[in-house]
């Protein structure tokens, strides 16, 4: 861990350097007074989640509290909900462009930048929490991103991940192939295209709205995380059957994106800062929604009536199929290309390793309970 006085050391606190140029003239103190104070800036952070909303808004406010917590105040973060300064799918281009400073989201919602952003993510029958934690921060996928969101002024780190998600929420039940054919659902990024290929209609919508999408009819089901974060939206109320295991996100990468001119002008010491925070809460994330999906499971089946369903094995199959023929057209070639191979050459060696390892101990202590 980083602390206070090793920060020091290291210039975070605005001793100098480029945080200085940030400082307000017309409000900085005089010579002589504590760096601290000197050379205080603030911070706008925008995020894709609903106001409030448990897991997903509480990591984006986690990191600008570690943060400042770890600057002494020095570097101030305000986070804003959805909507509040730009839409929920306008975050990056707003700190592209600089009118913020930072978002936290999910980078499949900026597919329409690159086919390859939802690798960062989660994409269908692709890699849980711990293996996309695996290849970004050691197999290569951080130096990628880098790449990748370098292109638009930007620098990402993981800063939340919601581990294995649920199918969705549906109002009718799913009993074979047929009932997918003009089913229309709000599913984002590769997901999306899974589901359209099967004869669906996916749609994006803001988390924010989902509800009142289903409750009009404008859709017929939805995904979104899992029992936590669904149970506070209240997708139950208008659709009864949750369906899983969740194949479009097996393990879900939440992200932090700074804009590139800032990231330049903090110091060395300020940059460890930002990244040891994002680290931080991407790990206290994962273990908390695994507890709290728990929690919040058992109330929607025994207190709402919830009626938990699993896709029949047909379903699954050829969503399985057409996983495979969608993340491959995503990286035909450049940088895209390059994403997508070290995706499945990381992705076919830790698989290897997982199901030797959690897979095998899962079926043996359920077996066995």
């Amino acid at each position: 861990m980083i602390n206070r006085r090793n920060l020091v050391g290291a210039g975070v606190l605005g001793l100098g350097g480029a945080a200085a140029a940030f400082a307000n003239p017309s409000t900085t103190p005089l010579a002589g007074t504590p760096a601290i104070t000197r050379n205080r800036r603030k911070l706008n952070m925008v995020t894709t989640w609903p106001k409030g909303l448990p897991g997903l808004g509480e990591a984006a406010e986690r990191v600008a509290r570690r943060i400042m917590a770890e600057t002494d105040g020095v570097i101030e973060v305000k986070v804003f909900a959805a909507g509040e300064l730009v839409p929920a799918f306008e975050c990056f281009d707003a700190v592209a462009n600089g009118s913020a400073d930072m978002y936290h989201g999910a980078e499949y919602y900026w597919t329409a930048k690159s086919s390859a952003y939802p690798f960062f993510t989660a994409v269908p029958f692709g890699m849980t929490a711990q293996e996309i934690m695996g290849w970004i921060d050691f197999g290569g996928g951080q130096e990628l991103w880098d790449e990748l969101s370098g292109q638009f002024g930007v620098k990402a780190f993981q800063a939340a991940n919601s581990g294995h998600q649920m199918g969705g929420w549906f109002r009718k039940e799913i009993n074979s192939l047929d009932d997918l054919v003009g089913l229309k659902m709000r599913i984002p990024g590769q997901g999306g295209d899974v589901l359209r290929a099967l004869g669906g209609s996916s749609i994006a919508i803001p988390g924010g709205e989902i509800y009142q999408s289903l409750q009009t009819g404008s859709i017929d089901a939805t995904e979104w995380v899992g029992p936590w974060n669904d149970y506070y939206l209240g997708f139950y109320r208008e659709a009864p059957y949750y369906y899983g295991p969740g194949f479009h996100e097996p393990g879900s990468s939440l992200a932090c994106g700074i804009n590139r001119r800032v990231w330049d002008s903090f110091s060395p010491g300020e940059q460890a800062v930002v990244k040891a925070a994002c680290e931080s809460v991407n790990h206290t994330s994962l273990g908390e929604f695994t507890y709290q999906n728990s929690v919040h499971l058992d109330m929607l089946v025994n207190e709402h009536g919830v009626q938990l369903r699993s896709f029949p094995p047909e379903v699954v199959t050829a969503m399985a199929e057409a996983a495979w023929d969608v993340r491959a057209a995503s990286g035909k070639d450049g940088i895209e290309k390059r994403i997508y191979d070290s995706f499945e050459k990381s992705l076919k060696l830790m698989r290897g390793w997982s199901t030797i390892s959690d897979g095998a101990y899962y079926a043996a202590r359920d077996a066995n309970k």
